[in-house]
Protein backbone atom coordinates (compact mmCIF):
# COMPACT_ATOMS: atom_id res chain seq x y z
CA UNK A 1 0.00 0.00 0.00
CA UNK A 2 1.49 3.19 -0.91
CA UNK A 3 2.34 5.66 1.84
CA UNK A 4 3.14 9.49 2.85
CA UNK A 5 6.55 9.19 1.51
CA UNK A 6 5.52 7.84 -2.12
CA UNK A 7 2.98 10.93 -2.38
CA UNK A 8 5.62 13.24 -1.21
CA UNK A 9 7.62 12.18 -4.17
CA UNK A 10 4.75 12.46 -6.51
CA UNK A 11 3.90 15.63 -4.83
CA UNK A 12 7.42 17.07 -5.85
CA UNK A 13 7.41 16.12 -8.72
CA UNK A 14 3.47 17.45 -10.09
CA UNK A 15 2.50 19.74 -7.49
CA UNK A 16 5.28 21.58 -5.90
CA UNK A 17 5.44 24.73 -8.80
CA UNK A 18 1.94 25.93 -7.74
CA UNK A 19 1.10 24.74 -4.42
CA UNK A 20 5.13 24.92 -2.64
CA UNK A 21 7.11 22.46 -1.63
CA UNK A 22 4.66 23.19 1.75
CA UNK A 23 1.66 22.71 0.33
CA UNK A 24 0.67 26.09 1.08
CA UNK A 25 -0.03 27.59 -2.11
CA UNK A 26 3.00 29.72 -2.89
CA UNK A 27 5.08 27.75 -5.81
CA UNK A 28 6.73 29.69 -8.11
CA UNK A 29 4.07 29.73 -10.76
CA UNK A 30 1.31 30.46 -7.98
CA UNK A 31 1.71 34.19 -8.57
CA UNK A 32 1.00 34.22 -12.42
CA UNK A 33 -2.23 32.53 -11.53
CA UNK A 34 -5.99 34.05 -11.60
CA UNK A 35 -6.70 31.84 -8.74
CA UNK A 36 -4.19 31.36 -5.93
CA UNK A 37 -3.46 27.40 -5.37
CA UNK A 38 -5.59 25.82 -2.77
CA UNK A 39 -3.05 26.02 0.85
CA UNK A 40 -3.39 21.83 1.16
CA UNK A 41 -2.30 21.59 4.75
CA UNK A 42 -5.46 23.26 5.76
CA UNK A 43 -7.90 21.17 4.20
CA UNK A 44 -8.75 18.95 7.09
CA UNK A 45 -9.05 22.32 9.36
CA UNK A 46 -11.49 24.00 6.69
CA UNK A 47 -13.31 20.36 6.88
CA UNK A 48 -14.21 20.10 10.67
CA UNK A 49 -11.30 18.67 11.65
CA UNK A 50 -10.88 16.15 9.39
CA UNK A 51 -9.27 15.02 6.53
CA UNK A 52 -11.81 15.49 3.63
CA UNK A 53 -10.51 11.71 1.94
CA UNK A 54 -13.33 11.93 -0.62
CA UNK A 55 -13.72 15.21 -1.81
CA UNK A 56 -9.62 15.38 -2.30
CA UNK A 57 -9.20 12.10 -4.42
CA UNK A 58 -12.19 13.45 -6.63
CA UNK A 59 -10.93 16.63 -7.11
CA UNK A 60 -7.20 15.72 -7.41
CA UNK A 61 -8.97 12.79 -9.98
CA UNK A 62 -10.65 14.84 -12.21
CA UNK A 63 -14.47 15.39 -10.66
CA UNK A 64 -16.50 15.07 -13.78
CA UNK A 65 -18.44 18.30 -12.71
CA UNK A 66 -15.31 20.44 -12.75
CA UNK A 67 -14.28 19.88 -16.47
CA UNK A 68 -10.02 20.99 -17.14
CA UNK A 69 -12.26 24.36 -18.81
CA UNK A 70 -13.56 25.28 -15.14
CA UNK A 71 -10.38 24.64 -13.18
CA UNK A 72 -6.29 25.23 -13.72
CA UNK A 73 -5.37 22.29 -11.89
CA UNK A 74 -4.78 19.41 -14.47
CA UNK A 75 -6.69 15.95 -13.79
CA UNK A 76 -4.34 13.14 -12.77
CA UNK A 77 -7.03 10.42 -14.01
CA UNK A 78 -6.49 8.69 -17.32
CA UNK A 79 -3.64 6.56 -17.65
CA UNK A 80 -2.99 5.86 -13.43
CA UNK A 81 -6.28 3.77 -13.85
CA UNK A 82 -4.53 0.92 -14.54
CA UNK A 83 -2.79 0.32 -11.03
CA UNK A 84 -5.36 0.41 -8.72
CA UNK A 85 -5.30 -0.24 -4.56
CA UNK A 86 -8.28 -0.06 -2.22
CA UNK A 87 -8.17 3.13 -0.24
CA UNK A 88 -11.15 3.49 2.86
CA UNK A 89 -12.64 6.53 1.65
CA UNK A 90 -15.76 7.42 4.10
CA UNK A 91 -15.96 3.72 5.44
CA UNK A 92 -15.71 2.63 1.42
CA UNK A 93 -12.88 0.72 0.31
CA UNK A 94 -12.42 2.31 -3.15
CA UNK A 95 -10.33 1.13 -5.85
CA UNK A 96 -7.67 4.61 -6.20
CA UNK A 97 -4.89 4.59 -8.48
CA UNK A 98 -1.90 3.79 -6.66
CA UNK A 99 -0.20 7.69 -6.86
CA UNK A 100 -3.14 8.99 -5.98
CA UNK A 101 -3.14 6.75 -2.74
CA UNK A 102 -0.10 7.75 -1.62
CA UNK A 103 -0.35 11.60 -2.73
CA UNK A 104 -3.54 11.32 -0.14
CA UNK A 105 -1.52 9.73 2.81
CA UNK A 106 0.48 12.60 1.53
CA UNK A 107 -1.40 15.25 2.11
CA UNK A 108 -3.22 14.12 5.22
CA UNK A 109 0.41 13.55 6.91
CA UNK A 110 0.77 17.39 6.57
CA UNK A 111 -1.98 18.95 7.90
CA UNK A 112 -1.74 21.15 10.50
Amino acid sequence: MPEAGDGAAFFAENCVSCHGSSGQGDGPLAAGLDRKPTDLTLLARANGGSFPTARALSYIYGDPEQGHLARVMPQFGGAMADDLVPVDVDGVMTPTPRALAGLLAYLEAIQR
